[in-house]
């Protein structure tokens, strides 16, 4: 790894540029999640600062949950959770691609259903008409993260059926057959996992799980898709902006 220079006349403190430097090399993946970062006589070395300066730069790391110090070991890379944002409606796979991972997902079942009440209500769907019912495991990184169980009106299922549903992005999907999203409401609940669905996302029974019921609507204001997806609360949060 080369010696980053810093700008001593920057208006900008060295210990926030070493700070920006060592959320770059982390992002870049240069040091792995667990992984060691080098000793604080090592940075002082590379940046050419004072101990103090480090230890500015990385408690700030430390206070972000970046970087975790660790007793007899010294300072390792924290595993990142994804985050979702309540402002933005957007898909898992965005979500992990914007985290800087690999999105997949491993098909559970996915067939039309005329029994599935509840879910044909929130759709809005005649009584006497099928309704997809597709359910999946998601993954960052090979990683199980949720657990998703999505309901789609018959006609936007047929469409979804013609792709390979281990691989799809729904709503890429939609969109190159000209079906936009125009909004969702979105409920967020506590749960604790069944013996079932833990062991899909390799947990033990009985840990919480985060539970999100989201209704879509298209640009007509009709429902297109209703989803319940359950995190685990470990590799998962939600992330909310509030303005005043």
């Amino acid at each position: 790894m080369s010696s980053q220079k810093l700008d001593h006349n920057a208006n900008k403190a060295l210990y926030l540029q070493i700070k920006d430097v060592l959320v770059k090399r982390i992002q870049d993946g240069v040091w792995g999640e667990h992984s060691l970062i080098p000793t604080e006589r090592e940075l002082m070395k590379e940046f050419d600062v004072s101990r103090t300066t480090i230890r500015q730069a990385i408690s700030i790391l430390v206070q972000t949950g970046l970087l975790e110090k660790t007793q007899g070991r010294g300072t390792i890379v924290k595993p990142q959770k994804l985050v979702g944002s309540l402002g933005r409606l957007k898909g898992f796979a965005e979500e992990v691609v914007e985290k800087g991972q690999l999105p997949q997902s491993k098909l559970i079942r996915a067939e039309f259903r005329k029994r599935l009440f509840t879910e044909k209500s929130m759709l809005d769907v005649n009584e006497d008409e099928s309704i997809l019912l597709i359910e999946r495991i998601r993954f960052a990184d090979d990683k199980p993260i949720a657990l998703e169980r999505t309901c789609w009106p018959n006609e936007i299922g047929r469409i979804l059926m013609q792709y390979d549903l281990n691989a799809a992005r729904y709503y890429e999907i939609l969109e190159n057959n000209n079906i936009y999203l125009h909004k969702a409401s979105e409920e967020i609940h506590a749960i604790n996992a069944t013996q079932d669905e833990a062991d899909l996302l390799g947990i033990r029974p009985g840990e919480a799980l985060l539970e999100m019921t989201r209704l879509s609507f298209g640009m007509n204001n009709h429902p297109i898709e209703y989803t319940k997806t359950k995190y685990r609360s470990d590799q998962y949060h939600y992330d909310i902006e509030l303005n005043r």
